[in-house]
């Protein structure tokens, strides 16, 4: 194995996306020196970024189908982003396996470079509260988060000042409001269900989705243009994505170094002192090992990637893996329960003028109204709803009219047809400890690592809740008068939300948790766990936000602490 020449960092850092990002740009203006591994290759946006890219411009016109991607990506071509544009902003499935029983799929949706998937996320951002951190002693399930939103609280607040957060304020205390830029304007059909909603229901909101996108220039990026087309990467920067904005802010210090290519394969441990004294680190391209040191190690490799790196982290003092002390390690995956929804089209909106909604990158929320101020009888915790009611993508109705010339102009952009609507509920899902990942014994991946055995299904919680949500679903459309074509009452896998959280869990007792309160592992208090890996337990939001923010706070303890030689 090639030894780097010794050069120990204040911090190493695993992975470069929205948690490696916060993590570099939070150390390296504290004064701390870092360098950041990420396993794939490093994104040039002006060859990697298609927001522009013509369907003509493409082999298949955009339309390829999944076939195509398929032999190399049969999981990250079911992604609605896996696709023609964007296909080289997820990982080989076959390079990168894990394995599932046949009878338990989990479809797990990566991208690995620098930036990660902070390039291709959905950008909806949402705190969590007391709701959800302290859910526990709401209702007797599972265990509270060790700490409470009053403690995050200003976290969130420096995530959102940096990154740029646009909505409205809505004083709901189960979805606490950010720090906003102007909110995105909703549509006639997003009004009508709104209206009809809220008279209807005195416990029920419909709000503008809060999106880290830009509705007016900030931190040096362009305000969003409503190209429709944030799958594709941002040429602007105007969403959030490290490689726009965390890591350029780290770059500036001078204090990070960034090293592509550089796949973690295990934590080093220094059996002097049990702590950890840097990583092993296997080259992408050239497949030579070798290793980089640092005082610290900041895991943000990405939920179940870190996990993995802890769980191959194996030593005569981690001999169940780095960190493993309570046997915990691995347990307590969730992911949200969704693509339980209905579609259809809004009747009285029909032959309304073109009103270029199609490009806003974003949608209407329904906040969590389940078991706030009533217990349901069949289910605990809550879901929320995310949708849009609008025209459809140009090129989508270009795809299905034949002809060219000024008329086809014209129909493609005065389609006549319906005004659609869609609206679909993401339903929290249970801590459960046999929802949990192992390492495979007999598989490893392209580079020799031993990969993960993932088992995770919904539970009955969560069917309950999915079933009570359809009806919501289908009780609320009505009530607007729009007409309900088509509904989905299968829920996906778990894993393709993609919010998949958990498996190293937070926790204020070292028998049941794998990390402390400020996100160190409990066993080597030199190492940090930051992503979403780290949960409790889930609430209904989308998580990316929490994450951040929970990056925020454990890299300025580890920053205090170091200042004072406690690491």
């Amino acid at each position: 194995m090639q030894r780097s020449n010794r050069r120990v960092y204040d911090a190493v850092i695993v992975g470069s996306g929205a948690t490696g990002g916060w993590a570099a740009k939070m150390l390296t203006e504290k004064g701390l020196n870092v360098i950041v591994l990420e396993a794939g290759r490093k994104i040039d946006p002006a060859k990697d970024y298609r927001m522009m890219t013509q369907p003509y411009e493409l082999k298949y016109r955009g339309l390829a189908p999944g076939s195509v991607y398929a032999p190399r990506q049969p999981i990250q071509s079911k992604c609605y982003a896996g696709n023609e544009y964007s296909s080289h902003l997820f990982v080989d499935d076959i390079d990168n396996p894990y394995t599932t029983p046949e009878d338990k799929p989990f479809w797990w949706i990566r991208g690995r470079h620098v930036g990660g998937r902070s390039l291709t996320w959905g950008r909806q951002s949402y705190r969590l509260s007391d709701y959800d951190f302290k859910a526990a002693s709401r209702d007797g399930y599972g265990q509270d988060w060790p700490f409470s939103y009053a403690d995050l609280e200003p976290y969130y607040d420096m995530v959102e000042d940096f990154v740029g957060i646009s909505g409205s304020k809505e004083n709901l205390p189960q979805l606490p409001d950010s720090k906003f830029l102007p909110p995105m304007a909703m549509t006639c059909g997003e009004h009508m269900l709104k209206k009809s909603v809220e008279s209807r229901w005195n416990d029920r909101k419909v709000i503008i989705g809060r999106a880290a996108i830009l509705t007016r220039p900030h931190e040096g990026r362009a305000a969003c243009h409503y190209c429709g087309h944030c799958d594709r990467g941002c040429d602007t920067h105007s969403y959030f994505s490290s490689v726009g904005s965390t890591l350029p802010a780290a770059a500036k210090t001078g204090r990070m170094t960034l090293r592509p290519n550089a796949v973690v394969r295990e934590i080093i441990v220094d059996p002097k002192t049990g702590k950890a004294s840097g990583v092993r680190v296997i080259n992408q391209l050239t497949r030579q090992d070798y290793e980089v040191f640092g005082r610290t190690i900041v895991l943000c490799a990405s939920t179940l990637e870190s996990t993995r790196i802890l769980m191959n982290s194996r030593s005569r003092l981690h001999p169940e893996g780095f960190g493993n002390t309570s046997g915990t390690l691995g347990s307590y995956l969730m992911d949200h329960l969704f693509q339980i929804s209905a579609s259809g089209i809004v009747p009285t909106l029909r032959g309304m003028d073109y009103d270029y909604s199609d490009g806003r990158a974003n949608g209407i929320y329904v906040p969590r109204f389940r078991n706030i101020r009533d217990k349901h009888p069949n289910f605990m915790r809550g879901y929320g709803m995310q949708g849009r009611a609008g025209m459809g993508y140009s090129y989508v109705h270009a795809s299905q009219r034949p002809g060219f010339g000024p008329d086809f102009k014209k129909f493609v952009r005065e389609n006549p047809n319906e005004v659609a609507f869609w609206l679909g509920a993401w339903c929290e899902m249970l801590p459960r400890k046999d929802n949990r990942v192992v390492l495979s014994k007999e598989k490893v991946d392209a580079w020799g690592i031993p990969v993960l055995h993932v088992e995770c299904t919904h539970g009955e919680n969560e069917k309950a809740m999915a079933q009570d949500a359809l009806e919501t679903i289908r009780e609320m459309v009505s009530v607007a008068g729009f007409r309900t074509q088509s509904i989905s009452n299968t829920p996906a896998p778990p894993g393709f939300c993609i919010h998949e959280v958990g498996t190293a869990r937070m926790g204020a007792d070292p028998k049941t948790s794998v990390l402390n309160p400020w996100n160190q592992v409990w066993d080597a208090k030199n190492v940090f766990v930051t992503d979403g890996s780290c949960f409790v337990s889930q609430g209904c939001q989308n998580p990316t936000l929490t994450m951040m923010a929970i990056t925020a706070r454990a890299c300025d303890y580890l920053s205090d602490e170091m200042k004072r030689g406690n690491l």
